[in-house]
């Protein structure tokens, strides 16, 4: 009796916190649980930098406030732009909702108008160009540039008409997934999120992807490409773990911030009720698969993914006509543009590097400051931005996109592998004297690079990715 009590209660509070909502939903259709997980104290909700008992276990749990963990003192300024921003949104979707009620035929470039013009319009007409400056749109588009890019291709790709999408729940669901990411992370931020996005529009272009890939197909792509990182805490795996953070014992320390990602976008999905006019299996199926691709892109796994690619690729028996080979060849497209900046002209490339660096940096200093083992990379002291990118670069970038060369043998291929080794002599131009050696592992990954890795690598490159 007392048990049901306890539960009673448990759910009342739950249902109470889901009406005051705030921030995405960590969901495990296999343990009811984790479907309030996000609700009740996620990554962000740690309100001091501390630590305290862990009511489990004897080891200490870092509370740390992940909102204000890449913030500097003078973010608290940008306050009043962040909730402009907010504003907006909540306008454009009043105006949307009153322009759409009893009209559900209409062109959906209406919406789009009013939330882009001149440049940032110009800009979304050369969207699959693989020179496309995603820091330049989000300015034209006052930091809105997931929602106005994903809206764009979402239409564009003529899926909201094929699925009889509700434009509304798209905007909505949206306006939801950018306002999820982090956007005082350095790196992983909603500007991330639309620049995977736009690289994914650009694989999806590719002639064996066009003819072969179905209209599910493109739509899964594009929002895992969107919600791959989402609810990001700007620390990696190794971090979540060693602070016992509740997230790590949710997913049993596996693929912890994929997992994260793919629940806080599926509870996002149901919230808006995106798919909620499909069949419940279809429903169901989308989010298994959605799942599927963003599960892939945990770095840590980059070994087994590659090794089946270059095993599909020696025996010449990827046949796209076949559902599980398209979604294998998704999951690929979906690793290469989540980590393709190194392959991006010098100037895109560059502040990306700087970014994702001073987020380990970051983390790497909060682990200092709290006598942690500091992560792979994430030492400021010992490390420097160049020897950290000519590492990524040659352990886990150079095999990835060699590989991909060899199924998608096109210009844009090719270009990504220029652009890789003139990236790569840029840096090792920048190193001083040449003389350390760089880290191999990316830092989400804990293991040392396997031999398969190094493997690749002596195999890569006889296309053109020259290196100094």
């Amino acid at each position: 009796m007392g048990i049901v009590l306890i539960w009673t209660v448990i759910v009342i509070l739950v249902r109470w916190i889901f009406a005051k909502r705030r921030g995405a939903i960590s969901y495990d259709s296999s343990d009811q649980t984790a479907l309030y997980i996000r609700m009740l104290g996620d990554v962000r909700v740690r309100s001091q930098v501390g630590f305290e008992p862990e009511r489990r276990g004897s080891h200490p749990y870092l509370c740390i406030d992940f909102r204000t963990l890449h913030s500097h003192a003078e973010s608290t300024g940008t306050l009043p732009t962040r909730r402009i921003r907010r504003l907006f949104s909540f306008q454009r979707h009043l105006h949307s909702s009153r322009l759409l009620r009893g009209t559900p035929h209409q062109n959906p470039l209406h919406i789009l108008d009013e939330d882009y013009s001149g440049q940032a319009k110009c800009m979304l007409e050369k969207v699959g160009s693989w020179n496309f400056d995603i820091f330049l749109f989000d300015r034209l588009t006052n930091g809105n540039a997931l929602i106005t890019l994903t809206f764009h291709l979402i239409n564009h790709y003529g899926l909201i008409e094929l699925f009889q999408l509700d434009m509304v729940k798209v905007h909505r669901f949206l306006v939801m997934v950018q306002e999820d990411y982090h956007n005082q992370n350095p790196y992983h931020n909603a500007v991330h999120a639309a620049d995977v996005t736009q690289a994914m529009h650009c694989y999806l272009k590719e002639p064996k992807l066009s003819k072969s890939l179905t209209s599910c197909d493109i739509l899964l792509g594009l929002l895992a490409a969107a919600t791959h990182d989402l609810d990001h805490p700007g620390v990696n795996q190794p971090f979540l773990i060693k602070t016992n953070h509740h997230l790590a014992a949710l997913y049993r320390n596996t693929s912890v911030l994929e997992n994260h990602h793919w629940r806080s976008a599926v509870g996002l999905l149901r919230e808006t009720e995106l798919f909620s006019h499909l069949p419940a299996e279809d429903g169901l199926n989308l989010e298994r698969q959605l799942g599927s691709l963003i599960l892939a892109t945990d770095i840590s796994r980059q070994n087994e993914y590659l090794s089946k690619f270059r095993t599909h690729l020696d025996q010449d028996d990827l046949c796209l006509g076949n559902a599980a080979h398209r979604h294998f060849v998704l999951q690929m497209a979906l690793k290469c543009a989540d980590i393709c900046n190194p392959c991006r002209p010098w100037e895109l490339s560059k502040q990306w590097s700087e970014k994702v660096t001073e987020e380990f940096f970051h983390q790497g200093d909060i682990e200092k400051k709290h006598k942690l083992e500091v992560s792979p990379l994430c030492d400021s002291e010992t490390n420097t931005i160049g020897n950290v990118q000519i590492g990524f670069m040659t352990y886990v970038v150079e095999p990835l996109f060699v590989e991909w060369a060899r199924f998608s043998d096109t210009c844009l291929s090719q270009t990504m592998l220029g652009h890789l080794g003139l990236n790569k002599a840029s840096w090792c131009s920048l190193l001083p004297e040449a003389g350390g050696s760089s880290e191999e592992p990316e830092p989400e990954a804990e293991a040392e690079p396997a031999p398969a890795a190094e493997e690749a690598n002596s195999r890569a490159l006889p296309q053109g990715s020259q290196t100094s």
